[in-house]
């Protein structure tokens, strides 16, 4: 089972005990994957298609125990793809369309006549808890989320442009930052912060994926933070090694052209230690001058070493 399916199981348990929250969450739910069918002679239908069981056995109960409204079900399957099969749940009876579709404010009369109302009814939203039922509605219509371990992407898709953006306000009203995206003649509503994701699975009441994704989101915050650390220790040492490698064929240089021995004092010590323990830190090699000699004390000596090294090379015309 995706992650995603994981989220919409979650919320389709949850049935709210407020009538109002319940038309809110119903009105999304037509929103998103519901079509309303506006007949001759004004008759009214509603058909509800969903490819989710958990989805289509919610949308059912709050039909139920909203409206008082039995819903017609067909199951049908899809035997060339083998992939899930498909519920549609029709409400054919035009008097109770019209008294679920009037509260929901999904339709409205104008010149006399029934039409689709587009976006999103404010009356339905009023309250913060509504709001929350209303985005849950709408993901358990046609939400979907990636896999946490590859990626972090919450999305709506919907084919009404205005829905769209009144539900990307509606996300937003929730200090989110959802942008919308045009994808194949559908609008996607759609969150990329990590962050934001687990606020809006809060939101919409998902406590169970919010503590998955949370989990997930410090193991890979850890992991990223190990391999920044590990990277900075490997450029420290490759940087170490190739000062060390460059100190050594520097005292080698001038070893073989002038003898260390014609080094001032303090050069030749360095110069003989780091030859004899060519893996020794210059904080190490310092402790074992006399007297010891800090790490930049050693640095400055080995850079002098290094510039005494370049000029004999000058001199013999860059020769080895």
């Amino acid at each position: 089972m995706s992650f995603s399916s994981q989220v919409k199981n979650e919320l389709a348990r949850q049935i709210e005990n407020s009538r109002h929250c319940r038309i809110a969450e119903i009105a999304a739910l037509i929103n998103m994957c519901g079509e309303i069918l506006i007949h001759e002679e004004q008759k009214i239908s509603i058909k509800f298609q969903t490819e989710n069981a958990a989805v289509a056995r919610k949308y059912f109960t709050l039909l139920k125990k909203t409206f008082n409204i039995n819903t017609e079900v067909l199951i049908r399957k899809n035997t060339q793809l083998k992939k899930n099969q498909t519920y549609f749940l029709f409400v054919t009876n035009t008097e109770q369309s019209l008294k679920l579709l009037k509260a929901t404010g999904l339709i409205t009369e104008q010149e006399g006549r029934l039409v689709r109302r587009r976006g999103i009814y404010p009356l339905i939203i009023q309250s913060t808890c509504c709001k929350r039922a209303y985005i849950r509605g709408s993901f358990l219509g046609a939400g979907s989320l990636s896999d946490p371990e590859k990626a972090y992407h919450l999305e709506f898709v919907n084919q009404d442009y205005v829905h769209s953006q009144e539900l990307k306000k509606l996300i937003n009203l929730f200090q989110m930052d959802s942008k919308i995206v045009e994808r194949k003649k559908h609008y996607i509503v759609y969150l990329k912060e990590g962050s934001q994701i687990v606020d809006l699975l809060n939101i919409m009441g998902a406590h169970l994926a919010l503590m998955d994704l949370e989990n997930v989101r410090i193991i890979k915050e850890m992991r990223n933070n190990v391999n920044r650390i590990v990277n900075c220790e490997t450029a420290n040492l490759n940087k170490t090694v190739s000062a060390a490698v460059k100190h050594l064929e520097d005292i080698e240089y001038i070893e073989q052209h002038m003898g260390l021995g014609s080094l001032p004092q303090s050069l030749e010590e360095v110069a003989r230690l780091r030859v004899q323990y060519a893996e020794a830190s210059l904080k190490e090699l310092g402790a074992m001058l006399n007297p010891p000699v800090g790490k930049s004390g050693v640095n400055h000596r080995l850079r002098k070493i290094s510039i005494i090294a370049d000029r004999l090379r000058e001199e013999k015309g860059g020769s080895l």
